[in-house]
C-alpha cells in the first residue's frame, strides 16, 4: 500500500472516530466512479478514489471535500468534483487535466493535476485561481491527495477540539 493510500485509510479512521463533527454520504460504487471519470475524461488517483468509494463526499471540522455523489433532486447527474470540474472548465477555462476537489475559501479551486502523475498514479494537489490565464500560476499544496487531506483534516480536528 502506498503512503498516499495509507493516509487515505487513516483519514477514513479519523472521520469515523469523529462522527460528531463529521458528515459524509454512503460512498460510490465502481459504476458511478467509472461514469465520473468518463464524464471528466480523466481518472482519479488511488488515494482520492479510496475516499470516494468510502464516503462519496465528506466534511470534517469545517473541511469540505467535493467527492462524487447524486441526489434525488438532481437525478442521475454526478455532483461534487464532476459537476464543479466541468463547470470550471466551461466557465473559467480550467485545464482538462485538473480535477476540482475543494474550494479554498478565497475564490481558488483546490485541484488534482493528472498531468503530473507519479509512479503510484497519484497526482499533486494545487490551488488554481480561476482568474489566472494559465496553469503556471497554480501553487503546489501537496504531493498527493491522501497525505494532503489527512494533514488538513488532522489540523482542523485538533483546532476544533481545542476550541471546544
Amino acid at each position: 500500500m502506498t503512503q498516499a493510500v495509507e493516509d487515505g485509510r487513516r483519514l477514513v479512521e479519523l472521520l469515523r472516530g469523529n462522527e460528531d463533527i463529521a458528515s459524509h454520504a454512503d460512498g460510490c460504487g465502481a459504476g458511478m466512479i467509472a461514469a465520473a471519470e468518463q464524464d471528466m475524461g480523466v481518472g482519479f488517483p488511488p488515494s482520492y478514489r479510496r475516499l470516494i468509494e468510502e464516503f462519496g463526499t465528506w466534511d470534517i471540522a469545517g473541511q469540505e471535500f467535493l467527492g462524487v455523489y447524486q441526489t434525488a433532486a438532481m437525478g442521475s447527474s454526478l455532483l461534487g468534483s464532476v459537476a464543479e470540474t466541468l463547470d470550471a472548465r466551461g466557465q473559467y477555462g480550467l485545464p482538462s487535466e485538473l480535477i476540482v476537489v475543494m474550494f479554498d475559501g478565497m475564490g481558488g479551486l483546490i485541484v488534482l493535476d493528472s498531468a503530473e502523475s507519479d509512479g503510484d498514479g497519484e497526482y499533486p494537489v494545487l490551488v488554481w485561481d480561476p482568474g489566472s490565464a494559465h496553469r503556471g500560476s497554480a501553487d503546489r499544496l501537496g504531493e498527493n491527495f491522501g497525505s494532503f487531506a489527512l494533514a488538513r483534516c488532522q489540523r482542523a480536528v485538533a483546532n476544533w477540539r481545542s476550541e471546544g
